[in-house]
């Protein structure tokens, strides 16, 4: 991957790599959950404590192959005291592959047990095989007789288009008993745990095969290339998906929804949208075009347009946006509004209210039914900390008003534009923060002589002369020097 980042941790599709394997591997509700790690193992480590806690975590010290990564984590687990009571299959995936699902593991545990395998191999036919170990059958009964690896193999055994995905289950015991005699003679000195097949098959035992019912599942990632080639695969995966189950995606190879999203029948996800992390869409609302939300929630009718989001809550038949920059810990209430180039953070803007464009509105409790006029400013940061406003109901806030947090504008209070409010206003109050008007007549013909704004003023005065000697009168010392 060439990246400081382990494999098995870049994401795709809101979850890293393993992430996805261990998602699907829970599916079989297992009685234990052992990871190898090797390369990077301290950030898998840290990941695991967060994302599967009941994973145990095996170190494989020197990455000597397959088959001694699993021999060190059966080891591990004697070592532990962690009894393996034999009653159910070995699971054995990869931890880059994260197309593959639940229901294909749930295939081959049923397969293995319905044909009391030694050992069972998940499998695909595809175009071009190049890289993978091939899959040997017998000729006359089609059973699986080994897995030869593609240095390994012969130009006719490079032919073969059916391969080995990496997925294995295994009878505990046949494994233990294989795993001891398997041996390093091959092109790269390592212990395959493919050659557990070749044994099974040398004892007489059952060697069973899946054939993946879509190939794409067993896709491992090795480099960006795949990484992204994935990502795609995934993303129209979970698309199909939901339009399946009554979602509407208008232009489903520019809508990017993250695995753990959740979205309602009816629905409409808009062309160039995003929805990451937990975010959940209601039935009725309708998000995008060109909007990316990460954790946010949107409620039954809403709508949400060009707006960025993370962390938040849009209520019932509210409306978002254009162009509008939603931050955590924002909440609107039932038909509230947050309009054209409106950013809010940690805001609360209670049923019916709105804030219609141009506006920033941070820590800031805003009641049922009131109007942030444009332009309006919640100064809410003083340089050290942040303080919160309250706002309350049926509330009129000027055009290019600021609010200096700390303040509460009462209850049918409104403020004049322009104002600049630093006070608590009481209920039903208009509260005026600003400076008397002055005109300073004649002004402009006299500092701003032979300008076309000159030229209009005298055109437009009542004397043909100009202003009277008195107006001059009227500036003040400052205003004449400029």
């Amino acid at each position: 991957m060439r990246s400081a980042t382990p494999k098995v941790l870049h994401e795709v599709a809101g979850r890293t790599l393993l992430g996805h394997v261990l998602a699907a591997v829970t599916t079989l509700d297992p009685d234990h959950v052992v990871v190898v790690v090797g390369h990077g193992r301290d950030q898998v480590s840290a990941y695991l404590a967060q994302a599967a806690p009941g994973a145990v975590v095996v170190v494989q010290e020197q990455q000597n192959g397959t088959g001694h990564a699993v021999r060190v984590a059966l080891d591990c687990l004697d070592a532990a005291g962690v009894t393996l009571d034999g009653t159910g299959p070995l699971l054995v995936v990869a931890g880059d592959t994260p197309l593959l699902t639940g229901e294909t593991l749930h295939r081959v545990v049923e397969v293995h047990t319905a044909e009391q395998a030694a050992s069972t191999v998940l499998t695909a036919v595809l175009d071009d095989p190049y890289g993978y170990g091939r899959i040997l059958r017998d000729t006359s009964t089609g059973l699986v007789t080994s897995i030869v690896e593609q240095k390994d193999a012969d130009d006719a055994q490079r032919a073969v288009r059916e391969i080995n995905s990496g997925v294995f289950a295994f009878d505990l015991a046949a494994l233990r008993d294989a795993l001891g005699r398997v041996t390093t003679d091959n092109s790269q000195g390592e212990e395959y745990l493919t050659d557990v097949l070749g044994l099974h098959v040398e004892q007489g035992l059952a060697v069973a095969a899946v054939i993946a019912a879509d190939p794409d599942e067993i896709l491992g990632i090795n480099d960006r290339a795949q990484l992204a080639a994935a990502r795609a695969l995934l993303r129209d995966r979970i698309n199909t998906r939901w339009m399946r189950e009554g979602v509407t995606i208008v232009d489903p190879s520019t809508t990017w929804i993250d695995a753990d999203v959740l979205l309602e029948p009816d629905a409409v996800i808009e062309r160039n949208t995003g929805l990451h992390g937990r975010t959940s869409v209601s039935a009725g609302a309708t998000v995008g075009p060109d909007t990316s939300l990460t954790d946010v929630v949107v409620l039954e009718g809403a709508t949400v347009v060009r707006t960025q989001g993370s962390s938040a809550e849009i209520g019932p038949g509210a409306t978002v946006g254009p162009f509008t920059y939603i931050r955590p810990g924002t909440r609107l209430g039932p038909k509230a509004k947050l309009g054209a180039y409106v950013e809010a953070k940690n805001a609360v803007v209670g049923a019916g209210s709105k804030v219609p464009h141009l506006s920033y509105v941070g820590d800031v409790e805003i009641g049922e039914g009131s109007n942030i006029g444009a332009a309006t400013i919640v100064v809410n940061y003083d340089g050290v900390a942040k303080h919160r406003t309250v706002i309350g109901d049926h509330v009129r806030i000027g055009s290019d008003t600021m609010l200096v947090a700390p303040v509460t504008i009462g209850d049918g209070a409104y403020t004049a534009a322009g104002s600049v409010i630093v006070d608590d206003v009481p209920p039903g109050a208009m509260a005026v923060g600003r400076a008397r008007q002055r005109n300073v007549e004649g002004w402009v013909e006299r500092k701003r002589a032979g300008t076309s704004s000159a030229d209009a003023a005298r055109a437009a005065s009542p004397t043909p002369s100009g202003p009277a000697a008195a107006d001059r009168e009227t500036a003040t010392p400052e205003e004449n020097q400029q």
